[in-house]
Formats: structure tokens, sequence, C-alpha cells
């Protein structure tokens, strides 16, 4: 059985390496500083890589609007009335040919110091990952980078159509003016102007959107006529006509560049709002010169998973499923048997799901609006943020263990970062800001090495949770096992599976209550039979403590196991 198995590790890349302390909210690149590529030293990479991480995801590298001024280097300025917060989104992109300025410490040479950050990231044994944002771009989107021969996105558009499925790549509102349904100025000197309006990026096919529409973006063209009520699924299946439409050109074109860079995957963001004809099209283009490369696919609609793996993608966010299960069980939301649920209705395609507790969308296990719920414990003290992450250990060690399929983790996560704070745009949401110069507490004392005893704590078991992931073949080519069926509906907050290869048995057993439990565990005949397991006394070993158990395992029998409040054991026997 071939192995899927690989650890994501997200990094918001402005954010990573900056430790200036300031923390002003709305505060400029000055004020609060920003993380630079060169941030990742040999050093870094290497501590990275012993967390048992193989491929890392840097977020936010493609250049987008900001309100930053670099025109000095010849880079066009943003209005800020488009931009969110200071810093801007990564996912406004103002040149698909260009990196953020503000990662580099050599501006003019921003694209050589990525190159070197993918070449030290390769020598460290591991892969690169970067975003892929087909959907939309920034407003006032121009490319300075473009190599000779290659024609801007909207230089040859005619904006008197609001259509044109071959030549535009955009959508517009002809003989209407861009006019928000909120005040977006701030006291700037000349307002900004849009004439006529392009279509927003979450389809907002008209010049007013609102404020929570995403108005900093513009929606690209892939031949779908909103207008006329089509959606992207009215492009499958791919014609030849389809792959004249000059977005797909342009966007098959960025994929390339970047691959030649070295690129071993793309994030790719929103792509269920681009069509499965368009994927189908690209991913053969770009594997055809670079097979190894992996495309992971932002895609909420589970009736869409299978459309979108048949296009090209190799793995797939399982958000709706695995991971709104798991944050209601630990939430105690749902019962533990929710997870089984979860992993059933995607089984045949198991391996292509990613599973995750946190990225950059979602807020932070250790936030109030998580975990946290108010963050003090019975005697009123505050509860740390790494404390609290450990409400989340038992969900890390089932979606990191269940399956064969690849885990993502995101940076500040293993130390219990808590999303709490009012950073300036992004306000507190319980998310870390992706619109804002800002310096993460936890990331700050890692880089550092002061974190406390309870993060550090919290950071090794991530460490022991990845490492087996990694290295424990039963996990990364071995068979699964889900044991709930068997207990009969005994136990609601616990759960419990096994995993097998070779002479390999591992037998998983989670806690997400906050009292002590004693299980009786129930070890189906089904079990043995399935895994090739025999009945007899074993000698186990927790991977996870280091304990040392003495087992005996029979049919349909029952074995007691101790664990702890929030509490997992790893069994290898």
């Amino acid at each position: 059985m071939e192995s899927n198995k690989f650890t994501v590790y997200q990094i918001f890349t402005r954010l990573y390496g900056n430790t200036r302390q300031a923390r002003k909210p709305f505060g400029t690149i000055e004020e609060n500083g920003c993380g630079k590529f060169n941030a990742f030293t040999p050093s870094v990479l290497k501590q990275i890589r012993e967390k048992g991480i193989t491929h890392v995801w840097y977020t936010g590298v493609i250049r987008h609007a900001t309100v930053t001024d670099y025109s000095k280097y010849g880079i066009p300025t943003q209005h800020p009335a488009v931009v969110k917060g200071r810093a801007g989104s990564p996912y406004a992109i103002t040149d698909y040919y260009d990196v953020d300025p503000d990662l580099a410490v050599n501006v003019p040479k921003r694209m050589e110091e990525f190159e070197k950050l993918v070449s030290r990231t390769h020598r460290a044994g591991l892969k690169v990952i970067i975003d892929f944002v087909p959907n939309h771009v920034a407003r006032q989107y121009k490319s300075i980078c473009k190599p000779e021969g290659v024609r801007d996105l909207g230089e040859d558009d005619d904006n008197t159509q609001g259509f044109n499925p071959e030549r535009n790549n955009f959508y517009y509102c002809p003989g209407q003016a861009f006019t928000p349904y909120f005040d977006l100025y701030h006291g700037e000197k000349e307002p900004y102007e849009e004439m006529p309006a392009k279509a927003t990026g979450n389809d907002c096919f008209n010049n007013a959107p609102g404020q929570n529409d995403w108005y900093e973006t513009v929606k690209l063209n892939y031949g779908v006529d909103y207008y006329a009520g089509q959606t992207p699924s009215s492009l499958s299946p791919l014609t030849t006509q389809h792959s004249l439409f000059s977005t797909w050109q342009k966007m098959t074109d960025i994929l390339l560049f970047w691959a030649a860079k070295g690129i071993d995957g793309f994030r790719c963001d929103m792509a269920e709002m681009v069509p499965a004809a368009f994927w189908a099209y690209a991913t053969q283009k770009v594997k055809e010169q670079y097979p190894d490369i992996i495309f992971i696919g932002e895609v909420y609609n589970p009736n869409e998973y299978r459309h979108y793996l048949a296009s090209g993608f190799d793995y797939l966010y399982d958000k709706v499923g695995m991971y709104d299960a798991m944050r209601d069980v630990i939430c105690h939301r749902r019962t533990a048997d929710a997870i089984t649920w979860a992993w059933q209705q995607t089984d045949d395609i198991r391996q292509h799901m990613l599973y995750f507790l946190e990225n950059h969308d979602e807020q932070r296990v250790c936030s109030d609006f998580f975990a946290g719920e108010g963050c003090s414990n019975s005697e009123g003290m505050l509860v740390s943020g790494a404390s609290i992450g450990r409400k989340a250990v038992p969900a890390l060690v089932v979606n990191a263990l269940l399956q064969s399929n690849p885990f993502m983790l995101y940076a500040g996560q293993e130390y219990g970062e808590r999303g709490m704070d009012a950073e300036g745009f992004s306000g507190r949401d319980g998310r870390t800001t992706i619109f804002d110069y800002w310096s993460p507490v936890t990331l700050c004392r890692a880089a550092e090495g002061t974190l406390t005893e309870d993060e550090q704590q919290l950071s090794n078991l991530y460490n022991k949770v990845l490492n087996i992931a990694l290295k424990e073949k039963a996990v990364t080519e071995g068979l699964s096992f889900d044991l709930m069926y068997a207990q009969c509906g005994r136990y609601q907050r616990q759960y419990a599976f096994m995993r097998h290869h070779g002479k390999d048995t591992i037998l998983v057993v989670a806690n997400f209550d906050d009292t002590p439990v004693d299980m009786l565990l129930t070890i189906p005949a089904h079990a043995f039979d399935y895994m090739g397991i025999t009945e007899k006394n074993y000698k186990a070993t927790d991977l996870l403590m280091g304990e040392k158990y003495s087992l005996t395992l029979q049919r349909d029998a029952q074995t007691l196991l101790h664990l702890e409040p929030r509490g997992s054991i790893v069994l290898k026997f």
C-alpha cells in the first residue's frame, strides 16, 4: 500500500520570525516589524523537520495588495480603500510573477531571496508548498515582473461587455462605477475610482459589494456565464474550446512559472469556485513537466470532492466532515462517534483527505471562541494557552494517526497560541491576523527559546505524535480499524482504533473527557481477522509516555485501560 502520510506545517510567512514586541493595533511595518525569508535559517528549518514535519506551506509569498509604499523600487502603490489592513490580505494578489517585498531584506533581490529559501528548505529535507489563488486578484492588479511576451490579466479585456468567455479575464458592470454599500474612505486625498466596476471575488456580480464581501478583490473569468445563471460545473467536461480561454492559458502559465522555481506543491485557494474543467486542463499541463508536484484544494462541498479529485487534485481539505466533527467533539457538542461518521463519509477517498485542527481561516483551538471558554480554572486563575491546548491533544492523536492521509499543523498551534489579539483590521476574533503586521507571542517565545514550561510540554507532545505519524509503518502504510462499534455505545467521549502493518500493531485510545476514565475496551473478532492479529499476551509500550503495558488480547474480550483527563495512549505491540 502506497503511503500518502505527510505533515504540512502552515507558516504565515510575515509573522514567523518577527520578534518585535510593539504589537501596536493597525501598526505600520516600521512600528510592528515583519518576518523575512531569511528568518528560515538552516537551524530553524532543521527544528521544523525535527517536529515531524515534511512539507512547509509558506503562506503569503506572492505579492499582494498592501498600503506599505514600495514605489521607490518601481512597485505600484495600492489605494488604501481597497486594501484590508495595513499589510493587506495575501489573497488579494497584485502580481502573480512577483513575491511580497515585505518578506525581503533586499527588496530589489526579493525573488532571489525566495529562491534561496526554497533551496534551504529542500536541503533541510522539507518540501515547499505555496498558495495559488485562482479565483480572484486585487482590484488594482498590475504585473511588473511578468516574463517578456506575457499579456497581463485584463490587458486585452473589452470592458463594455459584462462577460466575454474567450477574451475577458474579468467580469464587468458596463456603465456602472464601483460604488460599495459602505464608506471605504479614511481621509485619503483621492477617492478610489473604478469605471466600469468589476465583479467582486466572492461572486458578487454587481457594482456595489458590501462590507462583508471580498470587496478588495475582483473575480477571474474562466468562461462561466454567471449573468446567465451558469455555475462552474457548466464547463464540465473539458472541450477544446475551453482550453483556448485567455484566463485558462494565463493561469496555467503562472502555475508553470512557480513550478519551475522548484515548488513541490500548490495549496489552491477556494478551488471549488473555479471550474473543475479548468483544473483538469491545468493540472495535466503542469504534471506533464513536473510529475511529482502536488495540488491541495480548498473545497468545502463534500458533493464535489470526487469531482475535483478526478480533475487532478491530489488532496482536499476535510473541513465540513472531519474538522467540524472534531471541533464539536473537543467542545462536547457531539459524542465521539461523530468521528466515525466523518471518516466513513470519505472512506473511498480517505487517502486524499487533508485533516487539520487549525489554519489561517479557522479560529485557534485555544481561543475563547473554541476550547478556551473564558480561560479560567475552578479557582478563577487564568489558564495558559498551552493548558487549553491539551484539550485538543486527543483530537491531534486521532487526526494524525487514524488514517494514512496527510495532516496539517498551523504554526503556533503546537505552543497553544490563542489568537486573541486585536491586531487591527482583523479584530479579536480568535484567529491570527492575515491582514496586519504582528508578532504572535508564542512564536516569539519559541524563536527566542523562552517558551513557558507548559508551552514546551505541549510542543513536545505534538512532536511525539507527529513523529509517530511519520515513522511508524503501522500508521504510514498500515490497515486501520475503528473499534467504536464494538463498544455498544458505552463510551461517549472516548475514541479507539487500531493500526496494523507486518508484525507491528498499534492501539490508540483517546479520552476527550475532562475526567479520568477506566475503559473496558472490547476488541471484536473481526479486528483479529481483518488485521491478522494473534490472540495472546502482549508486551506493549506507550509511544507517547514510554510506559510499559501487559495486554491479553482475545476475540470479543475486554481489556482494561486507564486514561487521564484529555489523555491518550498509543500502544505498540
